[in-house]
């Protein structure tokens, strides 16, 4: 490890406390439905998609109707993303000529896309149009991001409104409108920092053209073509709102897609920002910003915690090239031009915040360096998280926290003025539960199976590691690999798609449900013998709990992939 390394991670973090506050100004005004500087250019264009729509953007749902209508929005644009892919042959916007997407590939990379997984078993630069990546890709970069943004305002909702309490406050409590929502996330914050962010990476030198492909002359006198399209404008949207997919099948890693330090560091940045801005928001919803403070210092705890293993390890190197004599930190995998610390920094960040996006090949870390992504996607990328998903998954465990503190004290436990009872703790442990019984159950078949087994590169516990992260990072919605894993076929296709689909909507219901609940619940008022959930012992506590269920859950896996990689390697064994 070196100075310049820790000055880098340690500026990273000092410039998104900074941004946190501004960033969560902004989306506060627009989970209050106020006017943005935006609304002068844009708000004739949100008045038309209402009135084309037929939506009136001030009726308020409950979380029955919010959920509905957020699940049909789903699958309509899933349906149109697997038809465009499937006839992409026939479609326009295809100079290559490129051959249409198979049907278990398609159903694979539709969900992937909708669920803001963007799992890709594909190279994107030869198996898709320009089409195909601008229309039936990026659509859902921006709004499965918009989508997970409007749950987190709509559960801020529900803490926030005060109800009249019982069953028929319960069903009449409203948490928003789900189109009004999805409308102003998109058109006033992530379409105006896209339009900046892409044209600064065009002038950073990322592409962004109709023109197919270049030839160019190698040193060796051969002709090579070298693709090219629209990427600055996918990239943009990609990490911004934590989808993570790549025009490239190199990804960040693709000098192409992240060609400086400066953009680099850009776009560490972008996947971060508006998860932590959530917090500050959430804060401001309830009513008291250090609420939202306590849970953006237990975040920033994990985060620097992971970010400390994977440096210590990548620059610790491989004690098997150490006995060749070969010296130095392990750069396998890594880009020259970004090194240890960067790459470290980067692989958390993006599994820290579900993104997905990489600027190193996972695969190629050491045991234990790879094990903190993995850990990460497990704990359902909750440490900043991804837009909307991060806050709303870390308020869960905040229920779960607060429970544990109230049996305690021997009183009904109580958060941000509402009293949380059996019915939100069962809704929030069946959420929870939803991806350990995924990532596990799913894991279990593919170890045990031929077709499974086909799947990693590698043998032993590395290969079974290959396995467990395909499944966490699918059912994590994250979208990252390890690179060693063949998963484009039929069995990976189809269990990673199913993963994918569970891993967010059948989270997102039970929040909704959390929400519609907590909305008809009065206010209470904060006493005495109230557990504070603000101070060093509340983050103490969130920080204990995450890694307590998280620890008890996935601990017996990763004994038998990361953890008996790591002892297989320090004792001179390779497989």
């Amino acid at each position: 490890m070196t100075i310049q390394g820790w000055i880098l991670i340690l500026g990273f973090t000092a410039v998104l406390v900074a941004l946190t506050k501004p960033v969560g100004m902004w989306l506060f005004a627009l989970y209050e439905g106020r006017r943005t500087p935006f609304h002068a250019v844009l708000g004739p264009l949100e008045r038309g998609f209402y009135k084309l729509a037929g939506i009136d953007p001030a009726a308020e749902q409950n979380w029955r109707t919010y959920a509905v209508h957020m699940l049909l929005f789903q699958i309509a644009t899933w349906l149109f993303t697997y038809a465009m892919l499937r006839l992409q042959a026939v479609l326009p916007m295809n100079p290559r000529g490129l051959e249409s997407m198979g049907a278990d590939g398609a159903f694979n990379t539709a969900i992937s896309f909708t669920a803001n997984t963007n799992w890709q078993w594909y190279s994107g630069e030869v198996a898709l149009s320009n089409l195909s990546q601008m229309l039936g890709l990026t659509i859902h970069n921006f709004l499965s991001a918009a989508t997970g943004i409007a749950i987190a305002f709509a559960l801020f909702r529900g803490f926030a409104r005060h109800g009249e309490g019982g069953d028929t406050g319960r069903n009449q409590a409203t948490l928003g409108n789900f189109w009004a929502d999805l409308t102003r996330i998109t058109l006033y914050l992530l379409l105006p920092i896209c339009v900046g962010y892409a044209l600064f990476l065009v002038a950073s030198g990322v592409p962004q053209t109709f023109t197919s492909l270049v030839e160019a002359t190698t040193l060796e006198g051969a002709r090579q073509s070298i693709v090219l399209g629209p990427v600055a404008s996918q990239e943009a949207i990609k990490l911004l709102g934590t989808n993570g997919g790549g025009f490239f099948n190199a990804n960040s890693a693709h000098p192409f897609e992240n060609p400086t330090a400066l953009t680099n560091f850009a776009e560490m940045l972008s996947i971060f920002v508006i998860g932590a801005g959530m917090t500050w928001c959430f804060g401001k919803a309830v009513g008291n910003t250090r609420q939202g403070w306590a849970i953006f210092s237990a975040m920033l705890i994990l985060f620097l915690a992971g970010t400390t293993i994977v440096y210590w390890q990548e620059a610790a190197g491989n004690p098997m090239l150490h006995q060749l004599g070969v010296a130095g930190g392990n750069m396998e995998g890594k880009e020259l031009r970004f090194g240890i610390a960067a790459s470290a920094l980067f692989s958390v960040v993006t599994t820290a915040a579900s993104c997905g996006a990489v600027n190193a090949m996972h695969d190629s870390f050491t045991a234990l360096g790879g094990m903190i992504p993995l850990f990460n996607m497990q704990l359902g990328e909750i440490v900043i998280g991804g837009v909307g998903a991060g806050i709303y998954g870390f308020l869960l465990f905040a229920l779960l926290a607060v429970f544990v503190a109230g049996l305690m004290v021997g009183r009904t436990p109580e958060y941000v003025g509402k009293k949380i009872e059996a019915r939100e703790v069962k809704l929030a442990v069946l959420a929870i539960a939803m991806l350990p019984l995924c990532i596990l159950g799913f894991t279990t078949l593919a170890a045990v199976t031929p077709q499974g087994l086909a799947g990693p590169l590698n043998a032993g516990p590395h290969g079974f590691s290959e396995i467990l992260y395909a499944f966490s990072s699918a059912t994590g919605n994250n979208g990252s690999a390890f690179a060693g894993i063949t998963s484009g076929t039929p069995f990976y296709n189809g269990l990673l798609g199913a993963a994918m689909w569970i891993g967010r909507f059948f989270v997102i219901i039970p929040v909704l449900a959390i929400a519609g609940s907590l909305a008809a619940k009065k206010y209470t008022p904060e006493t005495t013998g109230s557990f504070p959930t603000t101070g060093g012992l509340w983050i103490g506590l969130l920080v204990g709990i995450i890694l307590i269920v998280g620890g008890l859950t996935f601990l017996p896996s990763l004994a038998l992939g990361p953890v008996a990689d790591h002892l297989a390697v320090a004792s001179g064994q390779l497989f």
